[in-house]
Parts: structure tokens; C-alpha cells; sequence
């Protein structure tokens, strides 16, 4: 029996043309009308994905790939965990070092120097009718300056570039203990929001992914891991939904993801893949 039913968003439940397929909201109702816990597992913050969780009616949230749990029935924060002053300086040394594109995120801002890759999608998507505008986007001459005066609670940031950072991640985790995973949005999996293809470092402090914010949860809900499915697309969903009780990708996920999931939709998320997924392991 499948008490909660954790899953991402982008390319999981909303589409490539960032709408959602209409069995993926029947879906969504279908669990609520249950009385099942339906978790949005996102890498966004809450800011943005406020409106969302709302409309989606949501029972809890886990933002920033782990690094916060809310629970939106009551607004009550469950978990938060920051970047220290120390990881964050190192990781824009090495970015500046290497003429690298970095922004910042905290509780209710993006911070950057310029709008580029992953901060210019999120400009972009705000004006998309799912998200939440109240995210602000600060664009600053000098993020050592602004962090300095303003010592804003800085959650995760990214590092972005054209080309491959394998070696930009070994020498950030040669200086500090984090939490990072790399993105690479080629080929098929190309940003179809801003049309280009990039790589990207999403960095959080140790230990935070979706699968331990999704394990706490579980046991702050007392629910047994065999009465979760997960469903994602991308590689930060890997280890959650690997290491739910049902594990699913959709058919547009990466292959890395696929070979740990115990399922993979027939239809992408264009098509209805998260709801094919709800109706094959959840009995209405």
C-alpha cells in the first residue's frame, strides 16, 4: 500500500513545453482524494514553487534538492540546512578562477552576476503560469561584496559552463566536504528553455540530497520505506528513487536513472508518465 508519493517536476510531472499533460493533474487529484501524501521533491526553492505546491495541493515539500522540508498544509519548516560562509567562498574562488558562471541561492532570491544558464531558465520560467513569481533575482557587480554586506543564508548555489567541470568538482571537493552533482543538459537533454546546451555543479553542504530529505520525512511521518514511490527524471532524483520502496522513471529520464529504477514509464512526461506510473502501483 503506497502512503506517499514523492516526485519531481521539471520533466517529471511538467512538461517539456512546460505544461502538463492533463492526466498528470488527474493524477495528482486522484492522490489527494486518497488521503495519500504527494511530496514535491524539487531542486528549486520554495519561493518559486509556492504557487505550484498550492495549486497542486501538496502535503509537503522538499526544496533545494534536500535542503529544506516544508509542510505545506500548515507552513511549518520540518528541516534546513545552509552552505557555511567557508564553503561558499571556496566555491566562488575556484568558480572566478576558472572563468566560470555561478549563482547563488537563498531562502527568497537568486543572486548572480549575470543572467546566464541555469539562473536565466529560472528568470525565464517565472513567467510561466505554474511558478511563483515572488523569487527574486538579484544581479550584483560583485558577489564576494554583496555576500559581505548583506550575509544573506545562502542554501545551495551552481556552477555553470559550456564545458566539462569533472575537474572544476575534484578541486572544490578537495577543498571542502559537499554535496555535489553534476548536470549535463546535452543532446537530448538539452535546455529547451533557454535553447542551449551547458553543464552544471549543483552544490549543497554534505549529505543533502532528495533521497535524505525524503528519508527524513518518511520518519517524521513514521512511514515505511516500501509505502513510498518516487518518480523523477534527471540525476538528482537518482539515489531517491533508488532507494524507494518503488522507484520510478519516466520514459524521457536519463539512463542512469533508469538502470536503478524498479520501473520505467511507457509514456514520457509529455504523455502522461508520472500518471501512468500512479495508476499501474496505486489502486483508486
Amino acid at each position: 500500500m503506497i502512503r506517499l508519493v514523492a516526485s519531481d517536476l521539471d520533466g517529471t510531472i511538467i512538461g517539456s513545453d512546460n505544461n502538463i499533460f492533463e492526466n498528470n493533474l488527474k493524477a495528482i487529484n486522484d492522490i489527494n482524494n486518497k488521503n495519500i501524501d504527494f511530496v514535491i521533491c524539487t531542486g528549486k526553492t520554495y519561493p518559486m514553487m509556492k504557487k505550484i505546491c498550492s495549486q497542486f495541493n501538496a502535503s509537503y515539500g522538499i526544496f533545494g534538492n534536500g535542503n529544506q522540508i516544508i509542510n505545506l498544509k500548515t507552513g511549518k519548516e520540518i528541516y534546513k540546512k545552509l552552505l557555511t560562509t567557508s564553503e561558499i567562498n571556496t566555491c566562488i574562488e575556484v568558480a572566478k578562477a576558472h572563468n566560470l558562471h555561478l549563482h547563488l541561492y537563498t531562502n527568497n532570491e537568486i543572486i548572480t552576476e549575470e543572467l546566464k544558464y541555469m539562473d536565466l531558465r529560472n528568470y525565464k520560467l517565472q513567467q510561466n503560469k505554474y511558478y511563483d513569481t515572488s523569487l527574486q533575482i538579484t544581479i550584483v557587480d560583485n558577489l564576494y561584496q554583496y555576500l559581505q554586506f548583506n550575509n544573506p543564508e545562502v542554501s545551495k548555489l551552481i556552477i555553470s559552463s559550456d564545458n566539462n567541470l569533472s575537474n572544476i568538482k575534484n578541486e572544490i571537493l578537495d577543498k571542502q566536504n559537499l554535496s555535489i552533482t553534476t548536470i549535463k543538459k546535452r543532446g537530448e537533454y538539452k535546455d529547451k528553455v533557454i535553447n542551449k546546451e551547458y553543464e552544471y555543479l549543483d552544490i549543497t553542504p554534505k549529505n543533502i540530497n532528495k533521497s535524505t530529505a525524503l528519508n527524513i520525512l518518511r520518519n517524521y511521518l513514521n512511514v515505511d520505506n516500501n509505502e513510498i514511490m518516487a518518480v523523477g527524471d534527471n540525476l538528482n532524483d537518482l539515489d531517491m528513487v533508488k532507494n524507494s520502496g518503488i522507484g520510478v522513471a519516466v520514459a524521457n529520464a536519463y539512463d542512469e536513472l533508469k538502470q536503478v529504477a524498479k520501473y520505467t514509464t511507457v509514456n514520457s512526461v509529455d504523455n502522461g508518465g508520472f500518471a501512468e506510473a500512479v495508476y499501474k502501483f496505486i489502486e483508486f
